[in-house]
C-alpha cells in the first residue's frame, strides 16, 4: 500500500511540474498574440519606452530560437509594445542583452540584417501571408524599410529599394537596448474595418550569436517566411486615412560652353514630378509626367564574362509598390515583364540599347479585398530623334487571385505598340510586341511545399513558330533536406520586348538537393552534402550545355562557413565569343563543344567581426 501511494504522490508531482513547465514555455507552433491599443497620453520619441502608454497593454515576447537551434526559446529575450492614435501606429521595443559591444557594420539606411545587431517587423495587414511591409531598427538609430512578396522564399522577395515616411529613435541601456517608431497610417496599406493584422519580428543579436522569432520559424525555412505569423489584435479598427497625397516635384537647369572651339554657351534645364495618391486603403495610383530618375541609386559594376545579358533590379520608385505583381510572373530566366525596358528601344545597327524619353505614366496597383490583387500601368515614351527611333506606348494589365491558403492565380498582358508616324524599316523596333501570359504559384500553409507552372505566348502579328515560354518549378522542404526541380522552355520566337529573356530556344532542366545535419555539439551547427545539376537541351542540336555541382558545406556556430566542391561544365558554342566584346580578342570558335572539370575550397570569416574575409 504504501509503495502504492508512494507511485501516485511521484505521478501527482510529475503532472503539477509536467504543467507548470508547460504553462511556463510556451507553445511553439500555436500562432502567439499581441494586442495594439488606442493611445492614452502622450509619447516622446526618444528610443527609452519611459512613457506610461507603452504599459497600457501586454507585449510580444517569447522570442524562439531560430539560431543556432529552433527548438529553445532565447536567453535574452524581447518585448514589442503597440499603441496608435488616429493617425499614427506607435511600435516600442526593449531588446535584452548580455552586455553593451553591439556590432553594426554600417550606418548607412536600408541596411541588411546578417552580421548586426537589429530588430524587424513584419506586417502583413491583408493576411495573405504572401506580401508584407518591413521596418527595421538598430541600436545607433539606423532605419531600414523593405517589402516583402512571395512569401519571403528568397532575397530577391526583398526589396530594400521601397522608401517610405516614418521616424524611428534607439537608446542604449544597461544590459539592453531599446527602439520607438512611429508610422503614419497614411503610408501602410491595410483593409479598412479589419482588427486583425498578421504580424512578426525576427532579431539578432551578435553578442550571443543568436536568432530569433516571435513566432516559432523551423530552421529550414527563410528568418523572413511569411507562412509563420502571429496575430496583432486591434482595440479598434485603424482610421483609414482618406485621399492621401504625396507630390515630389523636381526642376533642373544646367549651362554648357565648349572653350576650344569658342562657342556660346547652351544652357539647358527640365521640369517634371511624380505624385502618389491612395485611392483607397489597399489600392494605389502613381502618377508620373516627365520623369528625372537622376536620384535612384547606381547599379553595381559588373564584369559581364558570360554569353547573355545580365540582371539588374529595378531600383525607380515610381516601379516599386507591388512590383512583384508585375515583374513575378515567369522565372528569373523567362520573364514577360521587366521595368527597366521600358523607354528602351534598340540601335538599328548593333543592336546595343538606346533611352527614349518617358513623357508620362500612370500605375494603378494593390489589393482590392483580401483575394483580389490588380496592377494597370500604362506609360508613353518620345522618339529618338538622334538614331531615327520610334515612339512607343507600354501598357501592362495583371491580376492575381488568391486560392487555397497561401497559392495564387495570376495573368498578365504586356503591350508595346508604336503609335506614331513613323516606324523602324530596319525591322529590329517591331510596330506591335504582345505577351499574354498565366501563372499559378504554390505555395502550402506550413510551407513543406512550394511551386509554380506558368504558360506565356508571343501574341505580335509577326510572332511565327515557336512563340511560346512554359515551366514549372516544385520544391519539398523539410528539416534535414530540402530538394527541388525546375523545367523551362522558351521558343525561338518568345519575343518579349517588355520582358528580361537573355536566351531562346532551349529547354532545361535543374535539380537541386541539399542535406543538412545538425550534429550534437557546439562548434558547428549544420553540415551537409548538396547537389546541383543543370541540364540544356538547343532544338536540332542536343543536350548543349551542362553543369554538375557537388559540394558539402559546413556551418559554424560563429557564422562562418567551409565549402569544399568540384564542379563539371560543358558549353557547346552555337557561334563565335568573345569574353571581353573588344573586338581585338581572338573569339573562342563557334560550332563546337567545350568542357571543364574545377574544384575548389572556401572560407568565409565571422560576419560580425571588425575585419572579415572570404578566401577561396
Amino acid at each position: 500500500m504504501d509503495r502504492i501511494r508512494l507511485l501516485l504522490f511521484l505521478l501527482l508531482v510529475g503532472e503539477v511540474a509536467f504543467a507548470q513547465l508547460s504553462m511556463d514555455t510556451p507553445d511553439r507552433h500555436a500562432a502567439p498574440e499581441v494586442s495594439a491599443v488606442r493611445l492614452r497620453g502622450e509619447i516622446q520619441l526618444d528610443g527609452r519606452l519611459e512613457e506610461a502608454a507603452w504599459g497600457q497593454s501586454m507585449p510580444a515576447e517569447n522570442f524562439w530560437l531560430t539560431f543556432p537551434t529552433d527548438t529553445l526559446v532565447a536567453e535574452y529575450q524581447t518585448q514589442i509594445y503597440f499603441t496608435y492614435d488616429d493617425r499614427n501606429l506607435y511600435v516600442g521595443a526593449i531588446c535584452q542583452s548580455v552586455g553593451n559591444e553591439y556590432v553594426v557594420t554600417s550606418l548607412r539606411r536600408d541596411f541588411r540584417a546578417g552580421g548586426n545587431d537589429n530588430i524587424t517587423f513584419v506586417f502583413d495587414p491583408f493576411q495573405d501571408n504572401t506580401n508584407a511591409l518591413v521596418f527595421g531598427m538598430n541600436p545607433y538609430g539606423v532605419n531600414r524599410e523593405a517589402l516583402i512578396s512571395n512569401g519571403g522564399e528568397s532575397g530577391g522577395d526583398f526589396r530594400e529599394e521601397w522608401d517610405n515616411k516614418w521616424r524611428g529613435e534607439s537608446y542604449i541601456g544597461d544590459g539592453y537596448w531599446s527602439c520607438e517608431l512611429v508610422i503614419p497610417f497614411s503610408s501602410l496599406r491595410f483593409p479598412a474595418g479589419e482588427t486583425t493584422w498578421n504580424f512578426n519580428a525576427y532579431r539578432f543579436d551578435t553578442q550571443t550569436n543568436t536568432r530569433s522569432t516571435w513566432h516559432h520559424i523551423p530552421q529550414n525555412q527563410t528568418i523572413m517566411s511569411l507562412a509563420y505569423l502571429g496575430r496583432l489584435e486591434w482595440e479598434e479598427a485603424p482610421t483609414a486615412q482618406g485621399a492621401n497625397v504625396t507630390l515630389i516635384p523636381y526642376l533642373t537647369g544646367g549651362l554648357q560652353r565648349d572653350f576650344a572651339d569658342e562657342t556660346s554657351a547652351d544652357g539647358m534645364g527640365n521640369v517634371g514630378g511624380d505624385a502618389k495618391i491612395a485611392i483607397s486603403s489597399g489600392l494605389n495610383l502613381d502618377l508620373t509626367i516627365n520623369p528625372d530618375f537622376s536620384q535612384v541609386e547606381v547599379d553595381r559594376q559588373v564584369i559581364n564574362l558570360t554569353r547573355f545579358e545580365l540582371f539588374f533590379p529595378e531600383r525607380r520608385q515610381f516601379f516599386l509598390e507591388n512590383a512583384d505583381l508585375f515583374s513575378s510572373f515567369g522565372s528569373n530566366r523567362a520573364n514577360p515583364f521587366f521595368s527597366r525596358r521600358i523607354g528602351v528601344t534598340r540601335d538599328t545597327t548593333t543592336g546595343e540599347a538606346l533611352q527614349n524619353p518617358i513623357y508620362y505614366g500612370a500605375r494603378l496597383s494593390g489589393k482590392l479585398d483580401q483575394n483580389w490583387r490588380v496592377g494597370l500601368l500604362n506609360m508613353q515614351a518620345g522618339h529618338n530623334h538622334a538614331n531615327g527611333l520610334p515612339s512607343y506606348n507600354y501598357t501592362v494589365a495583371a491580376v492575381q487571385r488568391r486560392v487555397f491558403d497561401r497559392s495564387n492565380i495570376g495573368a498578365i498582358l504586356v503591350n508595346r505598340q508604336n503609335f506614331g508616324s513613323f516606324s523602324d524599316t530596319s525591322g529590329t523596333n517591331t510596330n506591335v510586341n504582345r505577351v499574354l501570359g498565366l501563372d499559378y504559384n504554390l505555395a502550402t500553409k506550413n510551407n513543406d511545399w512550394n511551386g509554380k507552372a506558368y504558360y506565356h505566348r508571343n501574341l505580335s502579328p509577326d510572332a511565327g513558330e515557336a512563340p511560346v515560354s512554359a515551366g514549372a518549378f516544385l520544391e519539398y522542404r523539410r528539416l534535414n533536406y530540402t530538394i527541388n526541380n525546375r523545367i523551362a522552355y522558351v521558343g525561338e520566337n518568345f519575343d518579349a520586348r517588355v520582358g528580361f529573356v537573355p536566351r531562346k530556344n532551349y529547354y532545361a532542366n535543374t535539380t537541386e538537393i541539399n542535406g543538412r545535419i545538425y550534429p550534437p555539439t557546439e562548434r558547428i551547427i549544420q553540415h551537409g552534402p548538396g547537389l546541383r545539376s543543370q541540364l540544356t537541351w538547343t532544338p536540332g542540336l542536343g543536350n548543349t550545355d551542362r553543369e554538375i555541382e557537388l559540394f558539402y558545406q559546413i556551418q559554424y556556430q560563429n557564422t562562418s562557413r567551409l565549402t569544399i566542391g568540384t564542379n563539371y561544365n560543358y558549353i557547346y558554342l552555337l557561334e563565335d565569343f568573345d569574353p571581353t566584346r573588344s573586338g581585338d580578342a581572338t573569339p573562342l570558335p563557334g560550332q563546337r563543344g567545350y568542357d571543364w572539370l574545377e574544384g575548389g575550397i572556401s572560407y568565409e570569416s565571422d560576419e560580425r567581426g571588425r575585419f572579415n574575409f572570404q578566401v577561396e
